[in-house]
């Protein structure tokens, strides 16, 4: 691997102008593509095989005409100053309503209060409902124009009047969003690298990578039905991820450099290690992607694969266009003092010592690799040279960090893990649910209107459960509907039940039953439960057949859904997961303790949603103005895109751990050595992420708030907790059998070589007479 891609580094540099003229041919063509390509499918929230969705289906079916996920507007009247909706005065302005909307083109039907027993008992509340033949994103402006017009005539009239249902939902404040994160990106890449145009780079081709892949999931969205949240999750993935492939690219480069290599060799070098790192890190995030297949919801897998393509667009955009670049300005990115040629002593030293990528020395003794365990050098073997700092050399924080936990393992550990566990423990207390009305602002006129109907009418009326009675094969279809009617009202927790409305074959109805409680609180669900295990001898006496929904319901099946889901989607993901890094690693031992880290930085970010977002505990910091379940899809979601990111750090770090420890150095050295390159690297792409996922909690929506906030805390739990505290405790407690692998499996596996081995012998090649390292064929055993 390490030779293909120090192949392809060095091509990429040599032929820089073809690579960058092919990546903004690839550009034009996917923007050709989607300005000439058909609109983007509405977001679908077709989940199939849960019995609410089943409920929908019928109704589609038995009701022409009016689709039961179609646009609804309930307005809400409140008499002002004590006053009654039934006076005549306001009885008359909600006439004059319900007339006004009822000649819309779109509108299926119009109710008014009065007709419809929508009155609330002390007669300060009514309501109507407004329900349309299409949905709300094909609700045409003419026709929520009317709406608002006729809702502003009532408001005139002397009536506080709010509107709820999503005919016309408020659309969420635009945040900062992926702005924000770019620009904590750069400020974090300039403090990294002290560099202008090594603080561009990452940020230009991540750019560049994010502009391919959304142009291209347009123009192929409607052949695979990609809505627009496809675009924005691909979007927030591919930025953060291709910021950081690159960042990985041009400091192993700068690196390269400063151990001596000319910039050919060194971006050829960069690719072949750096680039390893980067193609099996961006492997672990596909797998984690296309695993959300595995949970059977259409959106949640289109969404994931979208992602994974922009995922491969980074890592294609970090391998190739990242060394063509460098090719242009090969001194532009390097430090000021590295540019004028002012290298400290020790580099020097380094650059000018026997070389294997300029930190090996000759061991005259010896005749084998020194702790690698490989075949036989004849004359000499290789072993890593790490100089003990001078007096006056002062060791970076990220160096003192890995020597303290080398020398006290046994307590970071502990600290580590009891503080994950302990942020975890909220999570037990999960209630998942889809965040509706009641979630919004109070500012909002779907929260008032959730509100003034809970005030007037009770908690539960806001969450009525809808029961389709399919009575095709029963003897006597209205009898069986009024013998369902009534089995509802008799039940506990009903307080009202609607007159059944049948369709025009008379062998499907639909009954409304209000709880007595609030749509998501656990005596509602409690009310499904008992509702859907007492109609067995409901239809037995009947032959009619039964289905609940409504939102109560939905959630309960949805969360089910999920639940039933997570344990084969972990199975898959992280199976497929461990086996890629028992290759990469060749161990076995690794990849285990990557997988139970991954599972402390999930539990713990899981537990920091449920404290914030369901618990209430610093809401208003993290600008949060409602408290409710936490969104059914959110935890498969979680595990599923931060496992794909944690494995990216997983192996930027511990890769360049081991390759110390191949090349000679025992284990707490070669923490401290991977750490020494690679530490500031992790923190700073950590940084970056959680910048770019941490802007999207500048938006309105609650839902969005919930996914920038979970990836973003996810991210700090797994980047400066687990892989700063939990992996290097753990490596220097196991010492040398963190890398053990039975000969039998060793036999097996592949080999990789994604720390370089195969290049050692490059670096001992001569200089061809243009002054730049010659190019030699790797060893044959080595992929």
């Amino acid at each position: 691997m390490a030779t293909y891609l120090h192949r392809l580094g060095r091509w990429a540099f040599q032929r820089r102008r073809i690579v960058v003229l092919a990546w903004l041919a690839v550009l034009a063509a996917v923007f050709l593509g989607a300005m000439n390509a058909p609109e983007a499918p509405d977001d679908s929230a077709s989940l199939p095989g849960i019995e609410s969705q089943q409920a929908f289906d019928l109704i589609n079916k038995r009701f022409p005409g009016a689709e039961a996920d179609g646009a609804e507007a309930r307005v809400v009247f409140v008499a002002k100053h004590g006053g009654h909706v039934t006076d005549a005065a306001n009885r008359s302005a909600i006439g004059h309503f319900v007339d006004a909307v009822a000649d819309g083109s779109e509108v299926a039907d119009a109710s008014s209060p009065f007709d419809a027993h929508a009155v609330s008992k002390d007669r300060s509340t009514a309501y109507a409902t407004v329900t349309y033949k299409v949905t709300s994103d094909d609700l045409t402006d003419a026709g929520k124009t009317d709406l608002t017009k006729a809702v502003e005539q009532a408001r005139d009239a002397g009536l506080t009047v709010e509107v709820g249902g999503s005919a016309l939902e408020t659309e969420a404040g635009e945040g900062l969003g992926e702005v924000l994160g770019v620009l904590v990106a750069a400020v974090v890449l300039l403090i990294t690298f002290g560099s202008l145009a090594a603080a561009g780079l990452p940020l230009l081709t991540a750019i560049t990578g994010v502009c391919v892949s959304l142009a291209g999931i347009t123009a192929v969205s409607s052949a695979f039905g990609f809505s627009s949240t496809v675009g924005e999750l691909a979007m927030m993935l591919g930025l953060a991820v291709g910021i950081d492939y690159s960042l990985f690219v041009v400091s192993r480069y700068r690196e390269e450099r400063a151990a001596g290599h000319r910039p050919q060799e060194a971006a050829a070098l960069a690719v072949g290690t750096a680039g390893s790192a980067v193609v099996f890190a961006g492997l672990t995030v596909v797998i984690a992607l296309l695993g959300l297949s595995v949970v059977g919801v259409p959106t949640l897998t289109k969404m994931g694969i979208g992602s994974a393509g922009a995922v491969l667009v980074g890592v294609l955009v970090a391998l190739t266009a990242v060394p063509a670049l460098l090719g242009f300005w090969p001194d532009a990115v390097l430090a000021r003092r590295d540019r004028k040629g002012e290298r400290p002593a020790r580099k020097v030293a380094r650059r000018t010592s026997t070389p294997r990528l300029g930190r090996l020395r000759r061991n005259r003794t010896a005749g084998t690799l020194n702790g690698a365990g490989a075949a036989d050098m004849p004359t000499a073997a290789w072993t890593t040279s790490v100089p003990a700092p001078t007096p006056s050399e002062k060791a970076s924080r990220g160096v003192r960090w890995a020597r303290f936990v080398v020398r006290r393992p046994v307590p970071v550990l502990l600290l580590s893990v009891v503080g994950l566990g302990a942020l975890a423990v909220p999570s037990l207390d999960l209630r998942m649910g889809m965040p509706g009305a009641e979630a919004k602002s109070t500012t909002t006129t779907e929260r008032r209107a959730y509100d003034d109907l809970a005030k007037g009418f009770g908690p539960g009326f806001n969450g009525p459960l809808t029961v389709v009675v399919d009575a095709g094969k029963a003897q006597d279809p209205e009898g069986a509907v009024a013998t369902v009617s009534d089995k509802l009202a008799g039940t506990k927790g009903v307080v009202s039940v609607s007159p059944a409305r049948f369709n025009q074959a008379k062998d499907t109805a639909v009954i409304t039953a209000v709880p007595s409680t609030a749509p998501t609180s656990e005596q509602t669900q409690d009310l499904v439960h008992t509702i859907r295990d007492e109609r067995a001898a409901v239809e037995s006496a009947t032959g009619a057949d039964i289905k609940v929904t409504g939102t109560t319901a939905l959630n309960i099946d949805v969360g089910q859904k999920m639940q039933d889901a997570l344990v084969p989607y972990l199975l898959v993901v992280v199976g497929l997961a461990f086996l890629l890094l028992m290759v990469v690693f060749r161990s076995v031992l690794v990849p285990l303790k990557a997988a139970l880290g991954f599972l402390l930085s999930v539990g713990a970010a899981l537990g920091a949603i449920v404290t914030v977002f369901q618990e209430g505990h610093g809401a208003g910091f993290f600008g949060v103005d409602e408290t409710g379940p936490i969104m059914s899809t959110m935890p498969i979601f979680l595990v599923g895109i931060v496992f794909g990111l944690a494995m990216d750090y997983q192996v930027f770090l511990v890769s360049r751990i081991r390759e110390a420890h191949l090349h000679g150095e025992q284990s707490g050295q070669a923490v401290v050595t991977g750490f020494r390159h690679s530490g500031h690297v992790v923190a700073a792409a950590a940084l970056i992420m959680m910048a770019v996922f941490g802007g999207f909690m500048t938006g309105g929506e609650s839902m969005v708030k919930m996914v920038g906030f979970g990836l973003a805390s996810a991210v700090f739990f797994d980047a400066f907790v687990v892989r700063m505290a939990f992996v290097p405790a753990v490596l220097a407690l196991l010492g040398k059998r963190a890398w053990w692998l039975p000969a039998w499996l060793d036999r097996l596996l592949p080999r990789v070589d994604i720390e370089g081995e195969a290049l050692t012998e490059q670096a001992h090649a001569p200089r061809d007479p243009s002054g730049d390292e010659a190019h030699t064929s790797a060893p044959a055993r080595v992929v």
